[in-house]
Formats: structure tokens, sequence, C-alpha cells
């Protein structure tokens, strides 16, 4: 059906200034048109008859149909922030079903990082127009959602009584880039590299001053830093990206077996020897990362040596050197110096790796980070666990940024991945859900007191466990917002963050509303 047609007819069912046009501008005629005709229909004002009744029926039934065949997703809200419209598009770019979605405030099924993330919400409570803007968020069965959306407020009288987004799925082509990237050996960039702080922010600009050469590097920090990530960022931004990034950790295999790995063999070097090239030149034109070079045996690192200075490699068994164009960074996980004095590093080597040092901090220098990451893991694990969680408590966040992490962000990632194994419908990470090993590490940390909170009087009970303490502290706190909110559930839960479900499951727990 012609578009400018649907124009024609749709204006000729607005009477008397009932049916109003949005104040907005778009390409998308056809979807505004419709969304124009379903709500104009929907006014009981309009209704004159059994046989207009019928009509406007039809009206309906034909351009719902419409609506679901387009190829965007489309959502509409009312003034209230509740799903009207939710098209067949957006039911498949969400995973959800109409029921779960229509009706429902926006919030109750999705989640954003904050209120002004969501287009909709800015849409229909500022008036605001956007046109092609990338939102990620999460449904409440814990699916991450990236689309590029077109999002406007529905206008009357003056007054903003809905508002409409327009969505295009673009999740899969991020995940594509991603696996285009793994392709390719590499899937960190500096953009992967997450952090505020001076500290790291001066590292990554050393790297990225270092991608201009192809000097050798040598990335010095402790074990869960994130010096593979920094190497891979560096090849990445260098001419060198298009060519192969190699990673070995030199720690991995006996000494017989590095050398013919990475210098390749000759046939008949041993027996069952075969021609092979070694990781070296398989690293033709790109880069190849040593990692924990200072576990390297000193004969090898003379071979090493010598391949670095000559540009050139020979293989186990062979008579002949083979010219190669490669760059070398090499990671150690401790200070140079010591592994020098204690015979663990050439000292050669090390003046010719170390063209480029690099220092990567280690976390508790840099502690203003650890919101940052942890918020960063918690979005990861809510995508490969399929929950919901929002963020990390304050006593979590208390403990966290007093422990010393000695395994650094690995250490991290790992107690927020333990804690999220322990949550079903919570969207908090509270001090319970952390691994066990974890809190007998912390155990010396003090928990902040919640005597400010309203519940001192249970502090004062020094016999109570952990768990029990907690949950006086949740149940006081749900029992004060809810009657700050006059009982409202939809508005506590928003206030607290998690669903209507898990709200009202807290209330029959604690046992909170016969105290009303």
């Amino acid at each position: 059906m012609n578009r400018f047609y649907l124009q024609k007819i749709a204006r000729s069912n607005f009477k008397n200034g009932v049916g109003y046009f949005f104040s907005c501008q778009s390409k998308l005629i056809l979807h505004y048109v419709t969304f124009l005709l379903i709500i104009t229909i929907r006014e009981e004002s309009l209704v004159n008859g059994k046989e207009e009744l019928k009509q406007l029926k039809n009206l309906i039934y034909i351009y719902e149909n419409i609506l679901n065949e387009i190829n965007e997703g489309v959502q509409v809200i009312n003034n209230e922030g509740n799903t009207i419209i939710y098209n067949q598009k957006k039911m498949q770019l969400e995973s959800m079903q109409l029921e779960d979605v229509l009706n429902k405030n926006l919030l109750e099924i999705f989640s954003f990082k904050d209120r002004k993330d969501s287009r909709l919400l800015q849409a229909l409570e500022k008036g605001a127009i956007t046109k092609n803007a990338k939102q990620t968020y999460f449904t409440n069965k814990g699916k991450e959602i990236t689309t590029i959306n077109n999002t406007y407020p529905i206008q009357k009288d003056g007054e903003t009584i809905a508002a409409v987004e327009i969505a295009s799925d673009i999740t899969k082509l991020e995940r594509l880039k991603e696996n285009v990237l793994k392709t390719g050996n590499v899937r960190y960039t500096f953009e992967s590299i997450i952090g505020e702080s001076r500290a790291i922010k001066e590292v990554i600009e050393n790297s990225k001053r270092a991608t201009r050469t192809s000097s050798s590097v040598l990335i010095i920090g402790e074990t869960g830093t994130g010096k593979e990530l920094f190497s891979q960022s560096i090849h990445h931004g260098s001419d060198r990206s298009k060519k192969p990034f190699i990673s070995q950790n030199c720690a991995a295999l006996p000494d017989n077996l590095i050398e013919s790995l990475l210098f390749g063999t000759k046939k008949g070097a041993f027996t069952g020897a075969i021609d092979h090239p070694g990781l070296l030149e398989q690293a033709e034109g790109g880069t190849i990362l040593l990692d924990e070079i200072n576990s390297l045996n000193p004969s090898l690192q003379a071979k090493l040596l010598r391949a670095i200075q000559e540009k050139s490699i020979r293989r186990v068994g062979d008579t002949k050197d083979k010219e190669i164009d490669v760059r070398i960074i090499a990671t150690i996980n401790e200070d140079p110096i010591d592994a020098i004095a204690n015979n663990r590093l050439r000292k050669d080597l090390y003046y010719r790796l170390s063209v480029v040092s690099l220092v990567i901090p280690p976390l508790r220098e840099r502690r203003e980070d650890i919101p940052l990451l942890a918020q960063k893991f918690i979005e990861k694990y809510n995508y490969l666990f399929h929950l919901n969680v929002r963020k990390i408590s304050d006593a979590v966040y208390h403990l966290f940024l007093e422990y010393d992490w000695p395994g650094n962000i690995r250490e991290l990632e790992h107690a927020i991945e333990g804690a999220m194994n322990l949550i079903t419908v919570e969207t908090e990470i509270s001090y319970n859900h952390l691994p066990y090993h974890f809190l007998t590490k912390s155990k010396q940390i003090d928990i902040p007191t919640s005597s400010s909170r309203g519940y001192s009087s249970k502090l004062e009970d020094l016999t109570l466990k952990l768990k029990d303490q907690m949950e006086e502290a949740e149940a006081d706190y749900i029992k004060r917002v809810l009657e700050n909110n006059r009982n409202n559930i939809t508005h506590t839960a928003n206030i607290l963050g998690i669903s209507r479900q898990s709200l009202q499951y807290r209330l029959r727990k604690y046992k909170i509303k016969e105290s009303f």
C-alpha cells in the first residue's frame, strides 16, 4: 500500500481535531501514520455507532498487521511509562513475548545504566528527539541488547502523552565485529582497557606512542594486571595490525620443546623431526608476544638475543639462517633488576627488549578504577549467565576498595564471576555472594557498620551470624523505602533496583507487610 495513500486515509479519519500528528519529521512516515491511526482509532470519542466501530476495528487489524510486518522494532509508551505498542520485530529483537511487555512499566522489564540512558524515557519526560543513536540495555531475563534508535515524543495540545521508539538491531553486528577480531588472533584494543586513574592513563598514552614504531617492548607487571591486553592493543594500533599476532607463554613448555616451537625444525634434526617453521617465522610481518620471558633458560635467551640483533633465525638442525621481520613484545611478572640479579634474565637481553618499557600498575595502586572494572565484569557475566545484576552493595564496594588484590584484575573478575554464580533473582552483589576463598583472604577488613541507617540496636547483638546481620539490614532498608513510597510496590522496586517479583519475595520472606 502506497504511503501517501495511507496518509490520505489517516487524515480522512481525523475529525474535529481529535486526530493528531507527531511533532517531528522522519523518513519513516509509514511507521508514524500507523501509530497515528492506532492511537486515534482507540479514542472512544470517535466511535458513534456499531457500523463505525466495526470499521475502526478493521482498521486496527489492518494497521497492526502492517506494524508487525515492518523490519524495525517499534515500541510506544504512554505518559505513565507503560508499553502500549510493541511489535513483532521488537519481540524478536529482545526475545520477549507480548504479554511480558505490554501494559507494563518500561523499567520493570528493561534495565539501563542510568535513567537518562533510556531514549524512550528522555523523549517522554523531556521531549527529547533522538536520531540514529546507539543504545545498550538489558532485559529482565538478562539478555544484552544493542540497537540503533530513532526516538520521538508524541504530543497533543502541546503536552507529551506518549513516546515512540523505532529500533534496528545491531547486537549481531557487534558480535560479528568481536569475532572478526578474534579470528585475527587479536581480541583487545586500547578501547578494551578500562580505567580513568592517572596511573593507567599514563601507561595507555605511552603504549599508544609505541604503536608508531617496531621497536621491542618490555611490559612489566604483576600477574593479572593485563599485560597481554596491552600487547594486543599495541599490535592492533600499529602498522602491523593486518599481520599475525602470536602469543606464547615461555613457562608453558619444557626447554627442548620451546626451542623447536620458537625457532622451528629442520627435517632430520632429530628422530621424527620435519621441516616446520617456528613461531618467529609464522609471525612474519606481525608481532610475537613472549610471555614470562624470565622463565626462558639462559641459553635460549642468548639465541633469542641473536635473533633480535641479526633479524634472522636458524631452525633447530639447520645450518642456514633465515631473515625475519617480526616485532618482539615480552612480558615479565617481576622487577627485571631482581630477575637479572637472580640469573633469571640476561642483562644484554633486557637492554635489547626494553627499548620501550611499560610498567603496568597493580590494582591496589589504581583503586579508583575498581568500580568501573567491577561494572564491566557484571555486564559480561550478566550476558553469559542471563542475569540482571546492576551493581555491588555498599559493603562489598568498601571491601573491594580496602582489599590488596594480590591477583589484581584477574582476581577481581574471578570474585565477580564467583558471586554471580550464587545469584538467582537478585540485582545486587552482596557480601554473602562473594566466594569463600575471597572472604577468607579479606576477613581482616572491617565492613562499615550501618548504625546510621536505623538498625544500630541490631548491631549491638554480637552473637548474630553475618548472614543474619545482612538480612536484618536489608529488611530494615526495604521497610523504610516502602513506607517512604506509601506502600507503592512499583516505585519501591524501582528505587531498590530490583523487580516487583523480587521485592514481593523479600516482603514475604521478612514478613514486612505484617508490621504495617
